[in-house]
């Protein structure tokens, strides 16, 4: 079970941001990787740390944002799906509630935690950024609908769906993640850019193994 005071058991540096963030990453890192549930085969550890982190690295740097606003998009990262190891429903309101517990742990400002609780919140679908930062997150943490993975992606979230007792048929699951990307937009100019034009192909083909299944 989590608890918030686990915090004090990682260093906190006074000083430079950059040391805090390496603390509040590796408290992040730690309770993903010991504290979420089994059933979580998409919004695991490895979502947080091998996809939407670097994801959203790559676009800090693509994007030309500042040290300071990288260091608390990173944060935010980090922390974006965090609440799901209190449960799974509104994870975004529970990740809110857990970095505003620990990260003052780590010498983050009230003003800072504002603006990663913004982050987080930006990354709820349907997702609504409304700055420059939100959109980067946001397309971060969606970034493998235009990768190559997207379908490996997709099967771990279906899987997942169905270990948490949700009913789907596999037809039923295509159809939703069909839907699903053609209704969502890219933000930033480098996802639209790089990203966009794959997931066009992966609807494509989606709208051809539905055609086919439907013929069946």
């Amino acid at each position: 079970m989590y608890n918030p005071n686990q915090a004090k058991n990682y260093p906190a540096h006074k000083g430079k941001n950059i040391l805090d963030f390496k603390a509040a990453r590796v408290y992040a890192l730690d309770i993903l990787e010991t504290q979420l549930s089994a059933n979580l085969y998409y919004h695991s550890a490895a979502h947080t740390r091998d996809d939407v982190v670097p994801a959203a690295i790559w676009l800090a740097r693509q994007e030309n944002i500042s040290e300071a606003e990288t260091f608390l998009l990173l944060t935010a990262a980090w922390y974006h799906d965090v609440g799901y190891v209190t449960g799974v429903d509104d994870h975004e309101t529970r990740s809110k509630r857990l970095a505003a517990q620990v990260l003052p742990r780590f010498s983050y400002t009230p003003k800072q935690i504002t603006t990663i609780h913004r982050l987080i919140e930006a990354t709820r679908v349907p997702q609504q950024p409304q700055t420059h930062l939100e959109e980067i997150i946001a397309d971060a943490d969606l970034d493998s609908l235009g990768r190559e993975d997207f379908f490996e992606t997709s099967y771990l979230l279906y899987v997942e769906m169905l270990s948490l007792g949700h009913r789907i048929t596999p037809l039923e699951w295509a159809e939703r993640q069909l839907n699903f990307l053609q209704t969502h937009t890219y933000f930033t100019t480098t996802a639209k850019t790089k990203r966009e034009p794959v997931k066009q192909e992966n609807i494509n083909v989606l709208v051809q193994l539905l055609e086919k299944k439907r013929e069946d």
